[in-house]
């Protein structure tokens, strides 16, 4: 791609070829990278009109579920300013593990969870310097346009690149399910709430909540109930057509399988970059969600009883043995591991990678923090029980709350334009490794994504448990990428370089031994 300059403000000659020199080399190393996603036939990300449409704009996609675009934000020379670098870092972390922070919270207990949330921002955060220091520590090789898995194929060959291939799947597909589920349920409450309002239906439900304007329910004290709208009174002329819309607008039943028709065919196309355009949005639905939290405590109030150990009806203890929950939501929620070297290669001040990642993640630890702890604390009890927390926490808001109605609305279409993102990042991953190309037909193409599609399918309709499925992916693929190549390569470095000691070596194997009991704990708890 041909680079002009213009020579207006150019001092000297010299000045006019290091702005080319440096540009020049910006660039071919964003284009190196994104080439390497890719086979030499498929253009899909090379194509400048598509992923690297000029110098100043930067695609950055990340297995977590987000995908940035940043338009007009570099100096000109290919890189990032500091509060740039860490807004990307933010929004690449805030994912849909958000909605399930006040649940974890309640599964932790309230003074435990906020100190887990603490303690594994500060765990995880630490764990990324290991990620960001691995390929500086790699003597006599330019590892400049190295990422991590690269660095874990240079420190246990095929069984780290095939291992990272794995892992990183698992958080891919984990991702993806997660969001089937989600759209789902919004899908359902969005055309719960529309049929509702045009057909003047005034619906009573059954399931246990708070009476007043700021109507708070408690989905799972309905459980024994069909999965329905559970609803008994309503006040409508056409008591027929309200029953057919009860039977063919189910959550569970029949919503997941719509999406099928219009989520497969997006997969199955080749360049999925025209839904970056729409990625604005995930930042727009997180300041919502916090916006929404804020109006919401503040017309509930405070509901807060401390009990250290003993359990009541309306609230849960301080410390509980179910806190390993919490520690597998947030594994995945400050997931970042596995991109953020491509987050950080682009900042301007190299030498401020570690302030700047600091930043980020005291920001996104806050962020949890404040939504968690606001939803908990404004949580009705009494009435009701602070057991009734759900794992979505927008689903102990009614479907004919307005609020929330515009968060689903928000969170519904930006999944949908994320989804084809992932699906396309799973099927470069997987595909290329086998067999040398991202599209290698539209068969094979069609394959794995009915295969993903199916389990997300799956899950809606048989374990629609987020905070379930966030914590089980979270957990395992923490267990790799946060807790367990990090520390073997920052070991394994040190040894080679003579400066191994008996206090850093109990340390990073304590680490490993974290990460691991958190994985099996999923599994007993």
């Amino acid at each position: 791609r041909p680079f002009h300059v213009e020579p207006t403000n150019i001092v000297s000659v010299n000045d006019d070829m290091q702005r080319v020199t440096d540009e020049a080399s910006a660039m071919n190393k964003r284009i190196h990278y994104y080439s390497r996603l890719t086979s030499p036939a498929d253009r899909a990300l090379i194509a400048p009109d598509h992923v690297l449409p000029a110098p100043d704009e930067i695609y950055v996609y990340s297995p977590l579920g987000t995908a940035f675009k940043v338009d007009s934000c570099t100096d000109g020379y290919g890189k990032n300013s500091s509060i740039v670098t860490i807004f990307m870092i933010w929004n690449t972390m805030m994912g849909t593990s958000i909605l399930s922070i006040p649940w974890g919270i309640k599964q932790a207990g309230f003074t435990s969870g906020i100190i887990l949330i603490l303690l594994m921002g500060i765990l995880t955060l630490y764990c990324c310097y290991r990620v960001v220091k691995s390929r500086k520590m790699i003597p006599l090789i330019d590892t400049s346009n190295w990422e991590f898995p690269d660095v874990c194929k240079y420190y246990f060959g095929s069984f780290g690149q095939w291992s990272s291939l794995l892992f990183s799947m698992v958080s891919l597909v984990g991702a993806m399910v997660v969001y089937w589920v989600l759209m789902s349920n919004f899908l359902f409450n969005t055309g719960k709430f529309i049929y509702n309002f045009f057909h003047y239906i005034n619906v009573t439900d059954i399931v246990p909540g708070t009476n007043g304007s700021n109507k708070v329910i408690c989905p799972s004290a309905a459980s024994g109930h069909p999965p329905q709208n559970r609803s008994v009174m309503f006040s409508s002329g056409n008591n027929t057509g309200f029953e057919l819309f009860e039977e063919w607008w189910n959550k569970s039943q029949t919503v997941p399988f719509y999406l099928i028709a219009v989520l497969l065919p997006l997969l199955n196309l080749k360049s999925p970059s025209f839904f970056a355009k729409f990625n604005v949005l995930g930042t727009v639905s997180v300041v919502y969600l916090v916006f929404l939290v804020t109006v919401k405590a503040a017309r509930l109030g405070i509901h807060l009883e401390y009990n250290w150990f003993t359990e009541n009806d309306f609230f849960v203890p301080e410390f509980r043995i179910l806190f390993p929950q919490l520690t597998g939501v947030l594994t995945l929620a400050f997931f970042i591991h596995n991109c953020v070297i491509t987050l950080l290669q682009n900042n301007r001040n190299q030498e401020n990678n570690v302030r700047d990642l600091s930043i980020a993640y005291f920001l996104v630890g806050l962020t949890y923090l404040y939504v968690g702890v606001i939803i908990f604390a404004s949580f009705p009890s009494p009435p009701l029980s602070k057991e009734c927390i759900e794992q979505n926490f927008l689903d102990n808001f009614p479907s004919d709350d307005i609020m929330s109605f515009v968060a689903r609305i928000f969170l519904l279409f930006q999944m949908m334009t994320v989804y084809p993102l992932l699906g396309y990042l799973a099927r470069v991953q997987l595909l290329r490794q086998f067999f040398g190309n991202a599209y290698p037909s539209v068969f094979h193409v069609l394959v794995l994504n009915v295969a993903i599609v199916g389990a997300g399918v799956a899950m809606a309709r048989f374990y629609p448990n987020i905070g379930g499925i966030i914590r089980y992916s979270g957990a395992t693929c923490g267990l790799a990428f946060v807790f367990v190549y990090p520390s073997l390569i920052y070991v394994i470095s040190l040894h080679r370089a003579g400066q191994l000691t008996w206090p850093a070596l109990i340390t990073h194997i304590f680490i490993i031994l974290l990460g691991l009991a958190n994985l099996i704990a999923q599994f007993l708890l």
